[in-house]
């Protein structure tokens, strides 16, 4: 075994690393840019060497930056994780060649299988099954028209050398074909380097299912069963679990013998991911690529195989032989994952950047019934940048059920709280609640299914109100006895009232609470009643008295959380999310003779929805333009973003250029 390596990464996968070799007795190296100067991962490694400028074109993705690291540090290998350098073939065949052990599959594997032309065709040699399209390159935009039109709509336009979601457009017609294909060659050539592009046919009512592989040096290569990667977005997955819903034993087999036929074909010799797209009507599956490193979602494997990945890739690249056949693997119960993104679900899940002003996840461990864990490279006072993929972390629940997992999931999502940036939380806890996805009848189109208006929130339910009522009179009560307390205004204390009107989105909830030891008991106008007990832990940081107090608050085994604001309280509950204000009998009943106020009106105005760079404007001034056609292009965490005109207009007035950088809500351009 190795005595020291060099992790070529940062952020979680980074840490994730880290913990692998800080258990089997191996120093780590890392490399960081001047973004992550102060990072988890940086502090945790027993070394480090600075590489370059925040971009990862200056950093990360420097290959003569990352030899002189090994070499300046003695470290006897390189772990790429994912992304940046991880499967470029270039980087493992410069490793090799100076003599330094690559934690991945040889070139000759990462050759074969990183290029999704060439590995269509191994595939198709190897016999496994293959989707519909066209594997040569494509010249420019009339011919990728031509080809879709030959393979029939709708079809799926893919950079060669793309991954992670990125480089990749659904086009159901002639006019997505002429719009998208430009911009996923651009995007390909800016995450990739590599503008070449293959179109296949786009598998109505799709899942996207992986076989996980591992490979050793001797020619062993097993399977670990199969995850499904069906919820996505933007084509970025966002909930993984293994097993799959969908897959029978057969289907299993079959799936898991040609994926390990293929890794055989190419002689792979790590861990390494075979995707399929397989049909939830007759469970038939093709070939789409082969991933040659380590995958985001790879816990839940770790999960029901009981196996460290990581330490299985360390292993192998220092030439041990697999210590287990596939017979004597099994699958354990189920696992989930959902990837805790720095975005807005309620803004068409658009990157968000800032400093996580606090970071409270929940409690990782063995809690008999369930497991959980949660996987990060970011702490508490950390900047969510720009330059690199929105992720914060990655929450995985185990149990013996799919049922039992998923509730385990969304109790755990109930406990995560973060406040500085927007972060998709709600979402996946309104996920976990929902009747489909319950059920496993899922698709690639999940969301834009379920969602077709864009993530606007969990229904406010009977229920829901009265306990977001209930706990925000409660909390209310309790900031005013901490802000008395603090101030010394109350001496001798003051009782503080009992009944209360409380405002939520436009109802209004008269009830009476009644503090008892662990919470309170609320009676509301019509009778009801609900217990509410406040369920604090050591460090939860609950009620504060300042500005920004946040928590949770126990209810029937669930959380409700809350954000103290200017005027009143945000809550969340299970993806529900209201301003809760709290008002005496009287101010409630002279706030609701009150009008509404009217939204001004925004759309003639075309504004950033997300902090970013200007790649283009595609408009000018005196312009006519029609509703949903095209007005700019904004670049943020390695995404292209097409914004769209809302409206017919004429272009009166253009604020920004090309390479200007944009303010989330920032006016770009103007309409008359």
């Amino acid at each position: 075994m190795f005595d020291k390596i060099l992790i070529a990464n940062r952020g979680e996968v980074a840490v994730r690393i880290i913990k692998t070799c800080r258990r089997m007795g191996v120093k780590t190296v890392i490399v960081f840019s001047e973004a992550d100067r102060d990072s988890m991962a940086v502090e945790m490694a027993d070394e480090k060497v600075f590489i370059g400028p925040a971009p990862a074109s200056e950093s990360y993705l420097v290959i003569d930056k990352i030899i002189a690291a090994v070499k300046e540090t003695g470290a006897q290998a390189v772990h790429p994780g994912f992304g940046f350098l991880s499967e470029k073939v270039e980087f493992a065949q410069r490793c090799a060649d100076e003599g330094i052990v690559f934690i991945g599959p040889n070139p000759h594997a990462i050759h074969a299988m990183g290029d999704k032309i060439e590995s269509k065709k191994t595939a198709a040699a190897a016999g496994v099954s293959c989707v519909p399209g066209h594997i040569g390159e494509i010249a420019d935009t009339a011919h990728a028209v031509a080809i879709s039109e030959e393979i029939g709509y709708p079809v799926m336009i893919k950079a060669s050398a793309g991954g992670g979601g990125k480089g990749i457009r659904v086009a159901y017609d002639r006019k997505d074909v002429e719009e998208g294909f430009p911009a996923v060659r651009a995007e390909a050539k800016n995450a990739f380097g590599d503008d070449r592009i293959f179109i296949e046919k786009f598998i109505l009512a799709p899942r996207h299912i992986e076989i996980q592989v591992l490979g050793d040096k001797h020619g062993n290569v097993v399977h670990l069963f199969e995850r499904e990667c069906s919820i996505q977005r933007r084509n970025q997955k966002v909930i993984e679990e293994a097993p799959s819903p969908l897959l029978d034993e057969e289907t299993r087999a079959a799936m898991g013998a040609q994926a390990v036929a293929l890794a055989k074909a190419v002689g792979y010799d790590s861990a390494g991911t075979v995707e399929f797209v397989a049909s939830g009507k007759d469970k038939s599956f093709y070939f789409l690529e082969m991933n040659t490193r380590l995958q985001v979602e790879h816990p839940v494997s770790e999960a029901i195989t009981g196996l460290d990945l990581v330490e299985q890739m360390l292993r192998v690249a220092s030439g041990e032989a697999l210590s287990f056949k596939q017979s004597d693997l099994a699958i354990n119960g189920w696992a989930i994952e959902s990837r805790i993104y720095a975005e807005d679900p309620y803004r068409n899940f658009l990157p968000s950047i800032g400093r996580l002003k606090r970071y409270l996840p929940p409690v990782e461990g063995d809690f008999g019934t369930h497991k959980v864990r949660n996987d990060a490279g970011v702490r508490e006072g950390d900047e969510i940048s720009m330059f690199y993929d929105p992720m914060i972390s990655k929450l995985v629940t185990w149990a013996p059920t799919r049922l039992a997992a998923i509730d385990a999931q969304a109790a755990a999502l109930d406990t995560f709280a973060i406040e500085g940036i927007q972060d998709n939380i709600p979402f996946l806890a309104a996920v976990m609640e929902e009747a489909r996805f319950r059920s496993g009848d899922i698709t690639t189109a999940y969301i834009k299914d379920e969602f077709p208006e864009g993530f606007k929130g969990a229904p406010l339910t009977d229920k829901i109100l009265r306990l977001m009522a209930g706990v925000g009179a409660l909390v209310h009560m309790r900031k005013l006895a901490r802000d008395a307390q603090i101030s010394g205004r109350m001496t001798p204390h003051k009782p503080i009232r009992s009944d209360w009107v409380v405002r939520i989105e436009g109802t209004y909830h008269p009830l009476h609470v009644e503090i008892t030891e662990g919470g309170a008991h609320i009676r509301f106008e019509s009778g009801d009643t609900i217990d509410i007990s406040s369920g604090f832990k050591p460090g939860d940081r609950l009620i504060t008295g300042v500005a920004h107090a946040a928590g949770v608050f126990e209810n029937e085994g669930f959380a409700v959380k809350f954000k103290d604001r200017t005027q009143g309280y945000e809550f969340q509950y299970r993806g529900a999310k209201a301003v809760v204000i709290v008002a005496t009998p009287r101010d409630a009943e002279l706030h609701a003779k009150l009008p509404e106020k009217v939204a001004a009106d925004t759309s003639r105005m075309i504004i950033s929805p997300m902090p970013g760079l200007v790649v283009s404007i595609e408009v000018v001034e005196g312009q006519e333009i029609k509703s949903g056609e095209a007005i700019a292009i904004v670049e943020a965490m390695k995404m292209q973003n097409i914004i769209r005109a809302e409206r017919d207009g004429k272009v009166t007035k253009v604020h920004v250029g090309a390479g200007a950088a944009v303010a989330a809500d920032e006016i770009m351009v103007e309409l008359g």
